[in-house]
């Protein structure tokens, strides 16, 4: 990977019809942090925002130190892994990961080598032909798990990629999260439903609420003495 970095959202704003966010904060660099909050509060729209997908109204994006607001997704050292995977069913397995590397139709034969190393390294070896409906649920969040480590992007963004799983599949999915970053050197920003999932693999929490997205705090301090907007999170989350 290219090296981690710290991500910072500067007095940002994102106004739509009916809709307001605004972050002012920071993410240090190597981090792993969970975003959580009601539905519809805003989770994904953060994400979004690092990411390019959306432009704030004012503020600033910043990754390393270094500006970036106007600079398009493809522009940003930034990798994302939607709920859906997003894996074209007409391409084989390998096509799809081969996509991190150069976004072509055909990839190359060195393309598709190193496809199918990414597919090893996540333990998909030898499934590189078969088209995504032909894996199960899991193993599709693996294939698109392999794209992202072919991308070498160090920022990797993760929006409810497993919230379909089960829960025993998902803990191993986390488990390989973990691993993948602590390899390869990755700052990691997750949006989850499940609390028990910021235990597993965040060393901090960003909650969104009421219109803004506070900075991270340690998982503990915010899951074990939730101020009063958490604890009503939580209650409405139940736990889950």
């Amino acid at each position: 990977m290219g090296g981690v970095l710290d991500i910072r959202l500067d007095q940002v704003v994102v106004e739509r019809p009916g809709f307001r966010l605004e972050a002012d904060l920071a993410v240090a660099s190597g981090a792993a942090v969970a975003v959580i909050g009601p539905s519809g509060s805003g989770k994904t729209t953060l994400l979004d925002l690092v990411a390019g997908f959306v432009a704030p109204a004012s503020g600033a994006v910043r990754l390393a130190g270094r500006d970036v607001t106007g600079d398009g997704p493809a522009a940003r050292p930034v990798s994302m892994v939607f709920q859906d995977n997003n894996l074209f069913p007409h391409l084989t397995v390998a096509q799809n990961v081969a996509l991190g590397v150069r976004p072509v139709a055909r990839p190359d034969r060195a393309d598709l080598a190193a496809a199918e190393d990414a597919l090893r390294q996540v333990g998909l070896e030898g499934l590189g032909a078969r088209r995504p409906g032909a894996l199960s649920g899991g193993q599709q969040s693996r294939a698109a798990l392999a794209r992202v480590l072919l991308r070498d992007r160090p920022v990797l963004l993760l929006d409810e990629p497993f919230a379909a799983l089960g829960p025993a599949l998902r803990a191993e999915m986390l488990a390989l999260v973990a691993k993948l970053r602590a390899e390869h050197g990755m700052t990691l920003l997750m949006v989850t439903h499940a609390p028990q999932d910021a235990r597993l693999i965040a060393d901090s929490v960003i909650f969104v609420d009421g219109g803004r997205a506070q900075a991270p705090r340690p998982v503990a301090g915010v899951l074990d003495t939730p101020s009063p907007e958490v604890a009503a999170y939580l209650g409405e989350a139940g736990l889950a």
